[in-house]
């Protein structure tokens, strides 16, 4: 981390943030060397992340917020959270599907995020197992004409609902074995290079296997704060992916380490990169 000057106060706090978690903590003079920024600025930052529950400021730096691998957040906790990344993230990720494609959502909010882009793609078929998805596309069926094509197919696939509004467990299981998808779109609760995708619910690990096992090509879409993070359960590792989008808060450090094991990453909202601003479909 040398020579950071210039970056965004978004990208220094995922940085610093990076290296809390990898170290297991960090002191304010050695972020203001690698940073080279000031002792206010670092202290600054540290604040804002305390403030974001993902680090503890001690004295004289700061320590992570150890949060039980198995704990799930709720769909509404998690859905007030990084809302332009999401934004940013869903409407790059939508560029990617063809009209007439046969798709998955899992479950999450920036999977519940994309569903409203893809109101706009004609003649899809869409398997979810996210009740929220489900919704996006059932409301969309009673939009007015000339207000995007709602012609989407809307399998669900059934199973137990979880905290985050997904369906899991050995129904959603064996009806997602028995299809194929051109495109997944999968959500995380944490991605690593050592742990890869997982998720602290060890039933939603399996469907999540399931879904990757089905698809052609697996995206996942996930922000910036997702990187480093580690649920109870993998399923799957890096290499399984074939498209990382995330937002432009994950700085280039990480995105030199996410390169060396996935041969796509989209960073959504930055020029040149589908969904930026400006940039046509």
């Amino acid at each position: 981390m040398s020579d950071n000057q210039n970056l965004l106060a978004e990208q220094r706090r995922a940085l610093i943030l990076d290296e809390v978690r990898r170290r297991g903590g960090v002191r304010v003079n050695e972020l203001t060397r690698r940073l080279n920024v000031s002792d206010m600025t670092v202290r600054r930052d540290l604040d804002a992340l305390a403030r974001q529950g993902v680090v503890e400021k001690v004295h004289g730096g700061a320590v992570p917020v150890v949060e039980a691998s198995s704990h799930e957040p709720g769909f509404e906790a998690k859905s007030g959270l990084e809302l332009g990344a999401k934004e940013a993230i869903a409407r790059a990720a939508a560029l990617l599907v063809p009209p007439g494609s046969a798709i998955a959502l899992a479950g999450g909010t920036t999977a519940f995020a994309l569903a409203h882009h893809l109101l706009e793609v004609p003649d899809l078929t869409v398997v979810t197992n996210s009740v929220r998805v489900a919704d996006v596309f059932q409301s969309g069926q009673r939009r007015p004409a000339g207000q995007g094509d709602a012609s989407a197919t809307v399998v669900i696939t059934g199973g137990v609902r979880t905290p985050s509004e997904t369906l899991v467990g050995p129904v959603a299981d064996r009806a997602i074995r028995s299809l194929h998808f051109d495109l997944l779109f999968l959500g995380v609760h944490g991605i690593s290079v050592e742990a890869g995708l997982s998720t602290p619910n060890l039933a939603e690990a399996e469907t999540n296997r399931q879904f990757v096992r089905s698809a052609r090509r697996v995206v996942v879409i996930a922000d910036h704060t997702k990187w480093g993070t580690v649920g109870l359960s993998s399923f799957a590792a890096l290499e399984d992916v074939d498209t990382l989008v995330t937002d432009a808060g994950i700085p280039e450090v990480l995105r030199a380490e996410i390169a060396e094991h996935l041969a796509d990453l989209i960073v959504a909202g930055e020029p040149g990169e589908p969904g930026a601003e400006g940039t046509e479909r």
